[in-house]
C-alpha cells in the first residue's frame, strides 16, 4: 500500500517538481553574467598563510565572502615575460559568481608553456589544502573534484597542457594560448580564444590547431574575437563583455556541471555573436530537465532529517544538486535498499537528478 501511495503522489506532484526544474533555471540567463557577480570578494596571500608552492612565484587567491559552498576552483597563469597583473581582473570576477580563483606568477617571466602547466597543477595543489589549512577561510568549503585552468599566451597553452598531464582537471579556458607542436590528448572540456588580429599567436598557427588536434571526444569550443588582438582576453570584458559571459558559462557548465546553463552557450551566446569572426565548436549538453520516459520513484520521508528512502526497480545513477545548481553528491542506487543520506548538508531544498528526472527534497533539523 505505502508503494502505491508513493507513485500515486509522485504522479500527483510530477508538474510541480517540473515546474521546480525550470525555476532552479530561471534566474540563469544572460544578464544574470555580469561583471561583477552576485557575491562580495575577498582575497588571500601567503601572507595570510597560503602555501608557497615550488613550481609557481607568488599567488592571490580571490574568493566569494557571502556565497553557499562548496566551491568550484581555478588556477591562473599569465604569459611569457607577463606578471598576473596583466590576468588579474579574472580574480575577482570568477569569485564573485562563486568560483575560487587563484592567480599565480611563475619562477622565471621567461617560462615555457610547460613550466606554466606545471605551475598551474602546483597551484591546484595549493587550493585543496586550503581546504584543509585550519585557519583558512576556505577549510572544507572547496569542491576537489571541480578544479580548473587557464591562462594566458603560454599560459594558454601551458594549462591546454595540464590537462594532459593531470587527468582529474575538469575544464580548460585558454586565453589566446601560444603552443608549438602542440600535443593535447585529453578529456577536459577546454574553450579557447582567440584574436582575428593576434600577430603574436596567430590564430592559423595556435589557437585553431589547438583545436582540431584536441580530440572529437573532447568536448570544445573556439571563439575567435573580431578585430581582437593578442590581448583580447585578458579580461572578461574583452570584446564587449562576450568573453566573460562564455567563460563563466563553460565553467558553470562543465566544471560545475550545472546544466542550466546549456542554452545559454546553444540558444543565445553562440548564435551569431557579433564579437565573434569565427566560432567552432563540437560539444554536447542539455536542459536539466524531466525525461520523458520517467521512471516510477517512491520516495519518503520528505521533508527529511537524513536518509530518504528510494523505491525504484532499476538500478540507476544519481545526483544530489544544491538550489545554486552545485553538484554535490553523485553515485550509484543499486539492490534492494536505495538510500540518500543528507545529513552532511545543511537544512534546505535539494535536487536530486535520477536518470534525467529530478525530484525535490527538503531537509530540515
Amino acid at each position: 500500500m505505502k508503494k502505491l501511495y508513493l507513485v500515486l503522489l509522485l504522479t500527483l506532484f510530477s508538474s510541480l517538481f517540473t515546474n521546480d526544474i525550470f525555476a532552479q533555471c530561471e534566474d540563469i540567463t544572460v544578464d544574470s553574467l555580469t561583471n561583477p557577480g552576485p557575491f562580495d570578494v575577498a582575497t588571500l596571500t601567503e601572507a595570510d598563510g597560503i602555501r608557497n608552492g615550488p613550481d609557481y612565484f607568488g599567488a592571490t587567491i580571490y574568493y566569494p565572502t557571502n556565497a553557499t559552498p562548496p566551491f568550484a576552483s581555478i588556477a591562473i597563469v599569465p604569459g611569457f615575460t607577463a606578471l598576473p597583473s596583466s590576468v588579474e581582473e579574472w580574480g575577482p570576477f570568477y569569485a564573485s559568481h562563486g568560483i575560487v580563483t587563484i592567480i599565480i606568477g611563475t619562477n622565471s617571466i621567461y617560462d615555457f608553456p610547460e613550466a606554466r602547466a606545471i605551475a598551474l597543477i602546483d597551484a591546484l595543489e595549493t587550493i585543496k589544502q586550503e581546504n584543509s589549512r585550519a585557519t583558512s577561510p576556505l577549510e572544507g568549503a572547496l569542491n576537489l573534484d571541480q578544479l580548473a585552468v587557464s591562462g594566458w599566451s603560454m599560459g594558454g597553452g601551458g594549462a591546454q597542457r595540464a590537462a594532459v598531464l593531470d587527468n582529474t582537471i575538469a575544464g580548460v579556458v585558454a586565453l589566446c594560448p601560444y603552443l608549438t607542436n602542440p600535443q593535447l590528448t585529453h578529456q577536459s572540456p577546454v574553450l579557447i580564444f582567440s584574436g582575428e588580429n593576434d600577430n603574436v599567436a596567430p590564430p592559423s598557427q595556435h589557437a585553431d590547431i589547438h583545436y582540431d588536434i584536441t580530440p572529437i571526444t573532447t568536448d570544445k569550443l573556439l571563439f575567435e574575437i573580431a578585430n581582437g588582438n593578442h590581448s583580447v582576453a585578458n579580461t572578461p570584458n574583452g570584446g564587449g563583455g562576450s568573453v566573460g559571459k562564455i567563460a563563466l558559462t563553460w565553467l558553470k557548465l562543465y566544471v560545475e556541471e550545472n546544466d542550466c546553463y546549456c542554452p545559454l552557450l546553444t540558444d543565445e551566446l553562440l548564435v551569431n555573436p557579433p564579437a565573434a569572426s569565427k566560432v567552432e565548436q563540437d560539444f554536447e549538453c542539455e536542459l536539466l530537465g524531466v525525461n520523458s520516459q520517467e521512471l516510477a520513484i517512491g520516495f519518503y520521508p520528505n521533508p527529511t532529517k537524513g536518509i530518504v528512502n528510494l523505491e525504484i526497480l532499476e538500478d540507476v545513477q544519481f545526483k544530489l544538486i544544491s538550489p545554486l545548481g552545485q553538484d554535490l553528491l553523485r553515485g550509484n542506487l543499486s539492490g534492494d535498499n536505495k538510500q540518500i543520506d543528507l545529513s552532511p548538508f545543511p537544512s534546505g531544498m535539494y535536487f536530486l537528478n535520477i536518470e534525467g528526472q529530478t525530484i525535490k527534497l527538503v531537509k530540515h533539523n
